[in-house]
């Protein structure tokens, strides 16, 4: 369980219902272009805009992918608020063979106490995961507002050494990247989701990325993997990725614009997005298109 992850997009038709038959393909779009896996339904795929039997068909759809790419490793983002969804969602995506599950802390009660956090995730790994699969905490606190401390990961990791497999580091903090580093070793599988961090967090000794932007510069990050684990120097690939994070980063949120970006660079349909979100504007496209050059 290590590589380039996508942080993949949720096709989706001009009703908003999710266009089933699209994703296989673009996820094989994925792997053809260096993905090692993707991540279905994270935040880039507007997980919890859908609702659980929309979940379930997404994953399932997801799968057919493995007719042409076997080797392809699946990631399911399954976090709600609500413990028993979550643990239910956890339980029939290990049933449809995914290779982990990545899962949000509960984000309504966003001053929860530690002690609450902890008895929520060790309930789920309890009730849903099985012995020798693997669950990775999702750390994105900018848009959870729950943040997970080193102090909860190691207790979560010295109580379940078989289930608890990791982190997805979403936080942009190289402070916090080089702790979990420098604390937990290859005891963790860390995967940054922050692009910019990536080489900072291979050699702390972190498992890949689960990143958006590897909907769209998965060729470069896994030359840069490629690059790191043969020795070489990735600061020049480094800083090509940095410019292209440097650039989306002014055009928030992700998924609409990942999703125009794969319209106007690789002939995908330009795939609405759920509301809240909202598709980005004419001119908005007219800058980030005139700034980028991803073809």
């Amino acid at each position: 369980m290590q590589g380039i992850f996508a942080a993949s997009i949720t096709p989706l038709k001009p009703d908003f219902s999710p266009d089933l038959d699209a994703l296989p393909e673009y996820l094989g779009f994925l792997a053809s272009r260096g993905c090692h896996g993707a991540l279905i339904l994270g935040t880039t795929g507007e997980g919890p805009s859908f609702s659980p039997e929309q979940r379930m068909a997404i994953y399932q759809s997801a799968l057919e992918v493995r007719q042409v790419w076997p080797e392809f490793l699946l990631l399911a983002g399954t976090g709600t608020p609500s413990l028993d969804e979550t643990q239910d969602l956890t339980r029939k995506v290990f049933e449809l063979e995914f290779d982990g599950v990545v899962v949000l802390p509960p984000f309504y009660f966003r001053d929860s106490s530690e002690a609450g956090l902890y008895s929520w995730y060790a309930s789920l790994l309890n009730q849903a995961v099985p012995q020798g699969r693997c669950l990775f905490a999702y750390h994105i606190p900018k848009v959870s507002g729950v943040p997970l401390s080193i102090d909860l990961i190691a207790r979560l990791l010295d109580t379940f050494p078989d289930q608890f497999a990791g982190l997805k580091d979403s936080s942009g903090d190289p402070q916090f990247a080089q702790r979990l580093g420098d604390q937990f070793g290859d005891d963790l599988r860390v995967f940054t989701g922050n692009d910019r961090l990536f080489s900072l967090a291979l050699a702390r000794g972190a498992s890949g990325c689960i990143t958006a932007l590897a909907n769209l510069i998965a060729p470069d990050l896994r030359q840069l993997w490629d690059m790191y684990h043969t020795g070489q120097s990735t600061e020049a690939i480094q800083e090509k990725i940095d410019s292209v994070r440097d650039i989306t980063e002014r055009f928030p949120p992700f998924p609409p614009l990942i999703k125009f970006l794969l319209a106007h660079f690789f002939n995908y349909p330009n795939w609405t997005v759920c509301p809240p979100l909202t598709p980005i504007s004419q001119e908005t496209e007219k800058q980030v298109s005139s700034l980028l050059d991803l073809a």
